[in-house]
Order: structure tokens, then sequence, then C-alpha cells
């Protein structure tokens, strides 16, 4: 029996960069066909950089990624055009595009397709009941639950219900009305539930497996805790909102299954995923419990 439908698609060309809508793509262990296929090196650090320090690239997600044409399994993924917020766009391809990226994000930075064999990345982990700390910075092993030369954060595969970003919205109540958008939480899979399911739903769906469409497979692992980001501004047309973390704190705060079981993780929006077996995803797709 269906318990909710595909509601959204979203893939990431670039990571930490602003990304874009699909209705339908492949999906393996790699999660979906393009997603995360490039992140950007620091060439000081050799860490991969990321929104999850905003001192440092708070500008990444004032750029937006697009695949030139959709990628095709088994053929190498097609270029990337990236548009800058003053217009400037260049694709991946382009011999001039780490100097124009560079100069953007005022760092040396390069352009890259693999990742290193132990991506590290910086994070922003100042706690947020504490007003007036000193940022907090942390060096993080990336992709725990994702293989090898991917540029996930943790797991491949990010979903979230349309009944949750609702609850955010009700819970945030003094924020705006952009407080709940989805683009601030960077979801693969946004999933309408069945009628009568209400708030953070997805946290009782933690453990289980779900068969998409008939095909695809993914077992749902662990809650997502939130950082900086959501807080952060995205493009030019959702602003800083930086309460929302304490929100979500004070509201959805949920058990690690697979990372830390048992480990209460706070600040929770959603639920990260592995690939168990491969298909296809389309909006629209019901989700069934295995």
């Amino acid at each position: 029996m269906s318990f909710g439908v595909i509601d959204a698609l979203w893939r990431y060309p670039v990571k930490s960069m602003l990304g874009e809508v699909i209705q339908q793509s492949a999906v393996d262990e790699r999660g979906l066909l393009g997603d995360r296929g490039h992140a950007l090196l620091d060439r000081a650090t050799g860490f991969i950089a990321s929104a999850k320090h905003p001192n440092k690239w708070s500008r990444l997600l004032q750029c937006r990624a697009a695949y030139v044409s959709e990628p095709r399994q088994g053929e190498a993924l097609p270029p990337v055009l990236i548009t800058l917020p003053d217009g400037r766009a260049v694709q991946s391809t382009d011999t001039q595009v780490d100097a124009l990226l560079s100069e953007f994000l005022q760092r040396q930075v390069s352009l890259i397709r693999e990742a290193p064999a132990t991506p590290v990345r910086e994070a922003d982990r100042t706690p947020f009941d504490d007003e007036g700390a000193p940022p907090l910075i942390r060096q993080e092993t990336m992709a725990s639950a994702a293989p090898a030369g991917t540029f996930f954060d943790y797991a491949p595969v990010h979903l979230l219900t349309t009944a949750a970003l609702r609850q955010l919205q009700v819970d945030h109540a003094n924020g705006g009305d952009g407080a709940s958008d989805a683009r601030r939480f960077r979801p693969n899979l946004i999933v309408k539930p069945s009628v009568g399911d209400r708030g953070y739903v997805e946290n009782t769906w933690l453990g289980r497996d779900c068969v998409i469409g008939g095909a695809a497979r993914l077992r749902l692992i662990d809650p997502s805790p939130r950082c900086v980001i959501v807080s952060s501004a995205h493009g030019d047309d959702l602003p800083r909102e930086p309460q929302l973390l304490r929100t979500l704190a004070r509201h959805n705060s949920v058990a690690s299954v697979t990372a830390a079981p048992g480990h209460m993780f706070q600040a929770v929006l959603g639920v990260y995923a592995r690939v168990i077996e491969a298909g296809s995803l389309r909006v629209g797709d019901p989700l069934a419990f295995a």
C-alpha cells in the first residue's frame, strides 16, 4: 500500500550550489544520476568547499548549476552551466571556469569530478543556543554512508516530506514565508504523504525500506541533522532566517538509527537513505514500504 507519492525531485550538479528541479532520474548506489557530480576543491587546504562553513563559502549558495542536457546512464556527465548572481555564466568544460569561480569566491578553487580518497570539508558547529560564541569550525570526513569518490555529506539520497515543511512553518511562527522553503534543506525527494499524515512524519519511517514506482528500493537509514546552511540566504529571493535552527531544535530532535544508534540528533528535518536496488524515479511515483 502506498504511503505517499513523489511531489518533486531535485538534483545538485555542483556541491553547495543551487540545484535544479527535474521530472525524473535514474538512481543507484551513487544517488540520483548526476547529483553532486562536481565540487570545488579549495587549493589552499585540499578540502572540499562547503557552505557549511559560511564565512568561507556562503557565496556558493548564490551560484546556480544545471546540466546543459540530461545525463544518461553509462555515459560521461554532460557539461554543467554555472550562473553567477551577476549574470555571468560558464560551463564546467570551459578552460576559464576555475579562474572565474576563484575570482567570484575570492579563494583559489578547482572544479573537480572525482572526490579525493578521503574527502574532508569544514563545517561551522557553533552551538545554535550559544549567542555570541566564536565560530567552532571542525574538519569532517564526508560520505561515510556513500560510495567512495562521491561528494555527499553523508548518504546519497535525502528525502523530505511536504508534511514536515508545513509543520516547520507552523512551529517557526515568527519566521518569514520562506522559512520552510524546500531549497533551504537541499532534498532530493520531496514526498507528499498519504492523507492524514501530519507533522514530521518521515521520522517514523526510519529503519524501513521503501519501494518507489515498483523498482527502486531505498533504505531510510538516519535523520538529517541540520546546520547553518538552512539559515543562510539562498540566491536573491530567499533571505537569511537566523532563528530557524533553534526552532528545529525545540521541535524536532530524533534518535540516530545507523550512524550513532540511539544518539539524539538535534535540529532535524528529513531523512537520509541508501539505495538498495537501482531503478528510476519520477514525479508522481508512489512509495510503498517493502
